[in-house]
């Protein structure tokens, strides 16, 4: 499956495409980006970023910060123990649509779930595959939240997040292992919550 512009074009307009990355991680924030899109302005060989190398998903974010309208939005560590990651999602999404320059006609949002935007809005399942805009919106959420956790791997190394975005690789169980939990680790998450757990006991806390 390939995405498509058609179902922006055939929409009031502008039409902003709206997906987030960081569901899954054991650290760091939940990221979300919004696109508006032009058709006669499209970087060529925009897909769902899964889809993408990395060195591709690099060499198109710069072709849609200057092609395409983006608005980005974060929920930190803080919030996503507080609500849930999926309430976190859905406040990344609302931050990043409110971001953009102009506010959408209709929000075109990947998955079945729709954040609370002042737009009308479409949820689509698998849209990242099937839209140009939520593609688009992939990209960048992707490549933003990837930037961040190297920033956050040079303060807190030996954790791999550099190469791991905080999800749960044999590398990231070890840094936990040898360093400890961070301020930048999701509490809520049940690895980290037995971690923490574990070490309160043993610092005699419980």
């Amino acid at each position: 499956m390939t995405p498509t512009f058609e179902l922006e074009q055939a929409s009031p307009q502008p039409v902003a495409g709206v997906d987030e990355v960081g569901r899954g991680p054991w650290a760091g924030p939940v990221v979300a980006a919004a696109v508006i899109l032009q058709a006669e302005r499209i970087p060529a060989g925009l897909n769902d970023s899964k889809k993408l190398t990395r060195l591709r998903r690099e060499a198109l974010l710069p072709l849609l910060e200057d092609q395409a309208l983006i608005g980005i939005g974060l929920a930190s560590v803080e919030e996503i123990d507080q609500h849930n990651i999926l309430a976190a999602s859905m406040l990344a999404m609302t931050r990043a649509v409110a971001a953009l320059p102009v506010t959408p006609a209709l929000a075109l949002v990947d998955g079945n779930r729709a954040p609370d935007l002042a737009c009308p809005v479409t949820t689509i399942i698998k849209g990242d595959a099937r839209c140009l805009s939520i593609a688009a919106a992939s990209i960048v959420a992707k490549v933003t939240r990837d930037r961040l956790m190297e920033t956050l791997a040079g303060e807190h190394p030996g954790y791999g997040w550099e190469r791991n975005a905080g999800y749960g690789t044999a590398e990231h169980r070890d840094g936990l292992d040898r360093l400890g939990i961070t301020a930048h680790h999701r509490l809520s998450f049940r690895p980290i919550a037995e971690r923490a757990a574990l070490r309160d006991a043993l610092s005699g806390r419980v």
